[in-house]
């Protein structure tokens, strides 16, 4: 008793038809982000440690009238807001991936995104009217209580 092998169609006898559903390149976006943010973060926190601690009177020299001679540049103003921004999304995205790879229920992976994405949403908010906010001559009695005021406000 023989039996026969089964037929087979030959490669390539019908044309490829793409499937209807066509999967997303977030993940792979998300991958590029993380390593091209954090090559840009570290430049930007290399320049922030470099400025604030070598230049001047070092780490003595950081108070109230160094970071408002600072941020009385938009220069400094930029610079802090990529560094803020930056870090805060790159470290939001890594703890999502976590959340992705270790949440086991779907509920839960959901609660836990949803509250990294408020707190990103929160810090970005407040760091960035913080940044532009500023006001670097304080006046009046809220202002006489400060060390440090910068220079360029007593004139």
């Amino acid at each position: 008793m023989t039996v026969a092998a089964p037929s087979l169609e030959a490669p390539r006898s019908t044309p490829y038809r793409r499937s209807t559903s066509r999967r997303s390149n977030y993940e792979m976006y998300s991958w590029l982000f993380m390593r091209l943010s954090g090559a840009v973060l570290v430049v930007l926190v290399i320049g922030h440690l470099f400025v604030n601690l070598m230049v001047g009177d070092g780490i003595s020299g950081l108070d109230f009238g160094f970071v408002a001679g600072k941020w009385a540049s938009p220069f400094w103003q930029v610079w802090d807001l990529a560094m803020l921004w930056l870090a805060m999304i790159h470290g939001s995205n890594g703890v999502r991936t976590i959340i992705n790879d270790y949440a086991q229920r779907d509920m839960t992976r959901i609660v836990l995104k949803t509250l990294v994405l408020v707190a990103l949403v929160f810090t970005v908010v407040l760091g960035t009217l913080v940044i532009f906010t500023f006001e670097p001559c304080p006046v009046g009695p809220d202002g006489a209580f400060l060390e440090g005021v910068p220079s360029f406000c007593t004139s």
